[in-house]
Protein backbone atom coordinates (compact mmCIF):
# COMPACT_ATOMS: atom_id res chain seq x y z
CA UNK A 1 0.00 0.00 0.00
CA UNK A 2 1.54 3.39 -1.02
CA UNK A 3 2.39 5.87 1.71
CA UNK A 4 0.03 8.84 2.10
CA UNK A 5 1.09 11.98 0.28
CA UNK A 6 1.59 15.35 2.00
CA UNK A 7 -1.15 17.88 1.46
CA UNK A 8 -0.16 20.40 -1.25
CA UNK A 9 0.90 23.80 0.12
CA UNK A 10 -1.90 25.51 -1.79
CA UNK A 11 -4.44 23.58 0.27
CA UNK A 12 -3.02 24.62 3.63
CA UNK A 13 -4.32 28.17 3.42
CA UNK A 14 -7.93 27.21 4.07
CA UNK A 15 -9.09 27.77 7.64
CA UNK A 16 -10.77 24.49 8.57
CA UNK A 17 -11.46 25.38 12.19
CA UNK A 18 -13.21 28.67 11.43
CA UNK A 19 -15.15 27.06 8.56
CA UNK A 20 -16.37 24.24 10.83
CA UNK A 21 -17.36 26.70 13.57
CA UNK A 22 -19.49 28.83 11.25
CA UNK A 23 -20.93 25.69 9.61
CA UNK A 24 -22.05 24.35 12.99
CA UNK A 25 -24.03 27.55 13.63
CA UNK A 26 -25.81 27.24 10.28
CA UNK A 27 -26.83 23.57 10.46
CA UNK A 28 -30.20 22.67 12.04
CA UNK A 29 -29.95 21.80 15.72
CA UNK A 30 -27.31 22.56 18.32
CA UNK A 31 -23.78 21.45 17.45
CA UNK A 32 -20.40 21.61 19.14
CA UNK A 33 -17.09 21.57 17.25
CA UNK A 34 -14.09 19.38 18.14
CA UNK A 35 -11.04 20.46 16.14
CA UNK A 36 -8.06 18.09 15.84
CA UNK A 37 -4.57 18.73 14.49
CA UNK A 38 -2.69 15.61 13.46
CA UNK A 39 0.88 15.24 14.61
CA UNK A 40 1.15 11.96 12.72
CA UNK A 41 -0.80 10.06 10.08
CA UNK A 42 -1.81 7.64 12.84
CA UNK A 43 -3.60 10.53 14.58
CA UNK A 44 -5.49 11.20 11.36
CA UNK A 45 -6.50 7.55 11.04
CA UNK A 46 -7.67 7.44 14.65
CA UNK A 47 -9.96 10.46 14.27
CA UNK A 48 -11.31 9.11 10.97
CA UNK A 49 -11.76 5.51 12.12
CA UNK A 50 -15.58 5.64 12.14
CA UNK A 51 -16.14 7.80 9.07
CA UNK A 52 -19.17 6.28 7.32
CA UNK A 53 -17.97 6.57 3.74
CA UNK A 54 -16.54 4.36 1.00
CA UNK A 55 -16.10 7.10 -1.59
CA UNK A 56 -14.29 10.43 -1.89
CA UNK A 57 -13.84 11.05 1.84
CA UNK A 58 -12.37 7.61 2.51
CA UNK A 59 -10.08 8.00 -0.52
CA UNK A 60 -8.75 11.37 0.68
CA UNK A 61 -8.11 10.03 4.18
CA UNK A 62 -6.20 7.06 2.77
CA UNK A 63 -4.16 8.96 0.17
CA UNK A 64 -3.20 12.22 1.91
CA UNK A 65 -1.83 13.55 5.16
CA UNK A 66 -4.63 16.04 5.69
CA UNK A 67 -3.12 17.61 8.79
CA UNK A 68 -6.39 18.35 10.61
CA UNK A 69 -10.09 17.60 10.86
CA UNK A 70 -13.14 18.67 12.81
CA UNK A 71 -15.94 16.65 14.36
CA UNK A 72 -19.34 18.33 14.55
CA UNK A 73 -21.49 16.75 17.28
CA UNK A 74 -25.23 17.44 17.56
CA UNK A 75 -27.20 17.13 20.78
CA UNK A 76 -28.99 13.99 19.53
CA UNK A 77 -25.69 12.17 18.96
CA UNK A 78 -25.32 12.80 15.21
CA UNK A 79 -21.67 13.35 14.30
CA UNK A 80 -20.09 14.78 11.16
CA UNK A 81 -16.47 14.63 9.99
CA UNK A 82 -15.08 17.70 8.21
CA UNK A 83 -11.70 17.98 6.51
CA UNK A 84 -9.94 19.62 3.57
CA UNK A 85 -10.46 18.30 0.05
CA UNK A 86 -7.03 17.88 -1.53
CA UNK A 87 -6.38 19.75 -4.80
CA UNK A 88 -9.71 21.59 -4.58
CA UNK A 89 -10.96 24.80 -2.98
CA UNK A 90 -13.54 22.74 -1.11
CA UNK A 91 -14.12 20.78 2.06
CA UNK A 92 -15.22 17.18 2.59
CA UNK A 93 -18.04 16.29 5.00
CA UNK A 94 -19.09 12.78 5.99
CA UNK A 95 -21.20 11.17 8.67
CA UNK A 96 -19.55 9.31 11.52
CA UNK A 97 -21.05 5.88 12.16
CA UNK A 98 -22.84 5.31 15.49
CA UNK A 99 -21.41 2.97 18.10
CA UNK A 100 -23.58 -0.05 17.30
CA UNK A 101 -22.54 -3.70 16.92
CA UNK A 102 -20.86 -4.27 13.51
CA UNK A 103 -23.38 -6.99 12.59
CA UNK A 104 -26.13 -4.37 12.43
CA UNK A 105 -24.43 -2.62 9.49
CA UNK A 106 -24.67 -5.68 7.22
CA UNK A 107 -26.65 -4.89 4.09
CA UNK A 108 -26.93 -1.16 4.89
CA UNK A 109 -25.58 1.22 2.26
CA UNK A 110 -23.12 3.80 3.54
CA UNK A 111 -24.36 7.41 3.50
CA UNK A 112 -21.24 8.51 1.61
CA UNK A 113 -19.92 11.99 2.32
CA UNK A 114 -19.98 14.97 -0.01
CA UNK A 115 -17.70 17.76 -1.18
CA UNK A 116 -18.98 21.20 -0.18
CA UNK A 117 -17.92 24.71 -1.18
CA UNK A 118 -15.82 26.86 1.12
CA UNK A 119 -18.86 29.08 1.68
CA UNK A 120 -20.36 27.80 5.00
CA UNK A 121 -23.90 28.87 4.08
CA UNK A 122 -23.87 26.95 0.79
CA UNK A 123 -22.19 24.02 2.52
CA UNK A 124 -24.88 23.90 5.23
CA UNK A 125 -27.61 23.82 2.60
CA UNK A 126 -25.96 20.92 0.78
CA UNK A 127 -25.46 18.95 3.99
CA UNK A 128 -29.04 19.53 5.16
CA UNK A 129 -30.55 18.63 1.78
CA UNK A 130 -28.34 15.66 0.87
CA UNK A 131 -26.06 14.12 3.51
CA UNK A 132 -28.25 14.33 6.63
CA UNK A 133 -31.37 12.74 5.04
CA UNK A 134 -29.30 9.81 3.73
CA UNK A 135 -27.65 9.47 7.13
CA UNK A 136 -31.05 9.36 8.87
CA UNK A 137 -32.22 6.56 6.55
CA UNK A 138 -29.06 4.50 7.06
CA UNK A 139 -29.16 5.07 10.83
CA UNK A 140 -32.78 3.88 11.02
CA UNK A 141 -31.86 0.70 9.14
CA UNK A 142 -28.90 -0.01 11.42
CA UNK A 143 -30.97 0.53 14.56
CA UNK A 144 -33.67 -1.77 13.21
CA UNK A 145 -31.06 -4.47 12.53
CA UNK A 146 -29.64 -4.07 16.02
CA UNK A 147 -33.07 -4.53 17.60
CA UNK A 148 -34.03 -7.44 15.31
CA UNK A 149 -30.94 -9.62 14.82
CA UNK A 150 -31.39 -12.47 12.33
CA UNK A 151 -32.28 -15.82 13.86
CA UNK A 152 -29.84 -18.64 13.21
CA UNK A 153 -31.12 -21.04 10.59
CA UNK A 154 -32.31 -24.33 12.07
CA UNK A 155 -30.42 -27.47 11.24
CA UNK A 156 -31.89 -29.55 8.41
CA UNK A 157 -33.02 -32.25 10.83
CA UNK A 158 -34.59 -29.86 13.33
CA UNK A 159 -38.05 -30.95 14.35
CA UNK A 160 -40.68 -30.64 17.05
CA UNK A 161 -42.19 -33.81 18.49
CA UNK A 162 -45.70 -33.37 19.89
CA UNK A 163 -47.16 -36.14 22.04
CA UNK A 164 -50.75 -36.44 23.26
CA UNK A 165 -50.98 -37.12 26.98
CA UNK A 166 -53.64 -39.25 28.68
CA UNK A 167 -55.22 -36.18 30.29
CA UNK A 168 -55.74 -34.56 26.86
CA UNK A 169 -52.84 -32.14 27.12
CA UNK A 170 -50.05 -32.03 24.54
CA UNK A 171 -46.33 -32.10 25.20
CA UNK A 172 -43.91 -30.72 22.59
CA UNK A 173 -40.15 -31.26 22.74
CA UNK A 174 -37.51 -29.36 20.80
CA UNK A 175 -33.98 -28.02 21.16
CA UNK A 176 -34.29 -25.40 18.39
CA UNK A 177 -34.59 -21.91 19.87
CA UNK A 178 -36.80 -20.49 17.08
CA UNK A 179 -39.19 -23.43 17.55
CA UNK A 180 -39.34 -22.88 21.30
CA UNK A 181 -40.23 -19.23 20.80
CA UNK A 182 -43.09 -20.19 18.46
CA UNK A 183 -44.44 -22.78 20.90
CA UNK A 184 -44.52 -20.29 23.74
CA UNK A 185 -46.09 -17.69 21.49
CA UNK A 186 -48.90 -20.16 20.64
CA UNK A 187 -49.74 -20.93 24.25
CA UNK A 188 -47.37 -23.74 25.26
CA UNK A 189 -45.83 -23.52 28.72
CA UNK A 190 -42.29 -24.64 29.32
CA UNK A 191 -41.65 -27.33 31.89
CA UNK A 192 -39.01 -26.46 34.40
CA UNK A 193 -35.45 -27.56 33.56
CA UNK A 194 -36.40 -29.36 30.36
CA UNK A 195 -36.85 -28.87 26.64
CA UNK A 196 -40.54 -29.84 26.90
CA UNK A 197 -43.49 -27.49 26.42
CA UNK A 198 -47.06 -28.33 27.47
CA UNK A 199 -50.35 -27.18 25.95
CA UNK A 200 -53.41 -27.72 28.14
CA UNK A 201 -56.36 -29.68 26.72
CA UNK A 202 -59.24 -28.11 28.61
CA UNK A 203 -60.33 -26.24 25.45
CA UNK A 204 -59.90 -28.64 22.55
CA UNK A 205 -60.84 -26.11 19.87
CA UNK A 206 -58.27 -23.61 21.09
CA UNK A 207 -55.77 -26.45 21.41
CA UNK A 208 -56.38 -27.55 17.82
CA UNK A 209 -55.97 -24.02 16.49
CA UNK A 210 -52.74 -23.59 18.42
CA UNK A 211 -51.31 -26.83 17.07
CA UNK A 212 -52.27 -25.95 13.50
CA UNK A 213 -50.88 -22.41 13.69
CA UNK A 214 -47.65 -23.53 15.37
CA UNK A 215 -47.14 -26.23 12.75
CA UNK A 216 -47.56 -23.75 9.90
CA UNK A 217 -45.11 -21.29 11.44
CA UNK A 218 -42.57 -24.02 12.11
CA UNK A 219 -42.87 -25.25 8.54
CA UNK A 220 -42.02 -21.79 7.22
CA UNK A 221 -38.74 -22.04 9.14
CA UNK A 222 -38.04 -25.48 7.71
CA UNK A 223 -38.79 -27.21 11.02
CA UNK A 224 -40.85 -30.39 10.79
CA UNK A 225 -43.56 -31.41 13.25
CA UNK A 226 -44.21 -35.00 14.37
CA UNK A 227 -47.47 -35.76 16.20
CA UNK A 228 -47.61 -38.92 18.32
CA UNK A 229 -50.02 -40.61 20.69
CA UNK A 230 -48.85 -41.34 24.20
CA UNK A 231 -47.98 -45.03 24.73
CA UNK A 232 -50.62 -46.85 26.76
CA UNK A 233 -49.49 -48.01 30.15
CA UNK A 234 -49.16 -51.74 30.97
CA UNK A 235 -52.08 -51.48 33.39
CA UNK A 236 -54.34 -50.02 30.73
CA UNK A 237 -53.37 -52.69 28.23
CA UNK A 238 -54.25 -55.47 30.70
CA UNK A 239 -57.73 -54.20 31.54
CA UNK A 240 -60.54 -56.35 30.07
CA UNK A 241 -62.86 -54.80 27.59
CA UNK A 242 -66.08 -53.50 29.08
CA UNK A 243 -69.01 -56.00 28.63
CA UNK A 244 -71.67 -55.13 26.10
CA UNK A 245 -74.81 -53.70 27.64
CA UNK A 246 -77.73 -56.21 27.83
CA UNK A 247 -80.54 -55.40 25.47
CA UNK A 248 -83.89 -55.17 27.18
CA UNK A 249 -86.85 -56.65 25.31
CA UNK A 250 -89.82 -54.36 25.05
CA UNK A 251 -92.72 -55.28 27.30
CA UNK A 252 -95.66 -56.89 25.57
CA UNK A 253 -99.00 -55.42 25.98
CA UNK A 254 -101.44 -57.24 28.17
Amino acid sequence: MPLPRPLPDTDRDRELESFATVLADLLPGRWIVEHHRHRTYEDQAEHAADVWDLNDVAAAIAEYELGEDAHLVRADGTRLYVTLRPLHEEFLVAAIAPGIAPEAFAGVREPDGIAVPADPELAARAIDADLLPRYDIALAQVRHNAMNPPQPAPSPNAQVVMTWNEDGSLTATTTAQPAAEILIDEGFTRKESSAAYVLAGDDTRAQGRAVQTAGARLARLGIGTVLRSAPRSGVDAALPAAPARARTAPARGR
